[in-house]
């Protein structure tokens, strides 16, 4: 299998979740080999920042990369998301401010964006990363696993005291566009007693109702209700697929996730990359592209809510 990048530039713009300021973010063709790269325009020295895992800073409630100048580009999970769930390898990232904008919450509206504008297959192979043995972390009561697979399967599981979440758990294999017609319509969610605490440490002030799922109890108040009964765990699991492509490039493997946050995924990518035994490049030949995510994918695949 080749590369890909996008056929032609596509723009979104909204408030950032936590800073509440308007953002943009231009999403630019590029290279092969270039990688996801994000870049702040506001800022004229040092402004690249490498979407990888080891240029990521802990964070509990969003994935925020930083480069050595300490320019910083938060809430990038959704838009990688997008990247990963349509197959996109090689993309350049102009945001205008610290925060890509949340949209609606969910990754639909980068996938509409990235469809329209095309996607092109470049001249070099692409490669892998193969999981080959088990890896585990665990912080708290959260923990994950990367294990041997022949494409990338996501188990998830959450437990929540809200009846409107409770316990959801849900089992996917990411090929051949599961990402676009199971995933990537589901928003980012919270509590409504968590909100008022957030913003009065400076945090979600951009958050809405019309960009979150808030509950309270067995109470869902966004408007509409939920896209689906499971709407959190499937956010959850976008949120997984955009963490781990921080990989910097396809993981073939199987992620089991149980209660499992940006920080988890993020030290389960470390502990993976710190162990040469458990991982190694292979190029995607015809079988294993085959079972890729974003191979295959189509508009009509896409969620009617986008």
């Amino acid at each position: 299998m080749l590369q890909t990048t996008l056929d032609t530039t596509v723009a979104f713009e909204g408030k950032g979740l936590h800073t509440g300021a308007l953002a943009s973010a231009v999403v630019r063709p590029a290279p092969a080999d270039h990688g996801i790269i994000f870049r702040r325009t506001d800022v004229t020295v040092q402004a690249d920042v490498p979407a990888l895992w080891n240029h990521v800073i802990v964070s509990p409630l969003n994935t925020r990369i930083e480069n050595a100048a300490g320019t910083t580009v938060s809430t990038i999970e959704h838009i990688m998301a997008a990247l990963a769930g349509c197959g996109i390898h090689n993309a350049l990232v102009e945001v205008s401010g610290p925060e890509v904008p949340i949209l609606d919450g969910s990754a639909a509206e980068f996938v509409l964006g990235f469809l329209r504008a095309g996607i092109r297959r470049l001249s070099s192979p692409l490669r892998v990363i193969e999981v080959r043995k088990p890896v585990s972390v665990q912080l708290g009561d959260a923990h994950a696993t990367l294990t041997p697979a022949d494409t990338l399967h996501i188990d998830f599981e959450i437990d929540f005291a809200d009846r409107a979440i409770g316990h959801q758990e849900k089992t996917l294999n990411m090929s051949n566009g599961a990402f676009v017609r199971e995933l990537c319509d589901s928003r980012t969610f919270c509590r409504s007693a968590d909100v008022d605490a957030m913003r009065a440490r400076g945090l979600a002030l951009g958050g809405t109702l019309e960009n979150a799922v808030v509950v309270d109890g067995s109470a869902v108040l966004s408007p509409g209700g939920l896209r689906h009964s499971d709407e959190a765990v499937r956010h959850k699991m976008l949120d997984a697929l955009g963490d781990l492509y921080t990989a910097g490039a396809p993981i073939v493997g199987r992620y089991t996730g149980h209660k499992a946050g940006h920080a988890v995924t993020n030290a389960l990518l470390r502990a993976l990359f710190e162990d040469p035994d458990a991982w190694g490049w292979a190029e995607a030949d015809a079988a294993t592209a085959a079972r890729l995510p974003g191979v295959g994918v189509r508009m009509s695949d896409l969620p009617a809510v986008a």
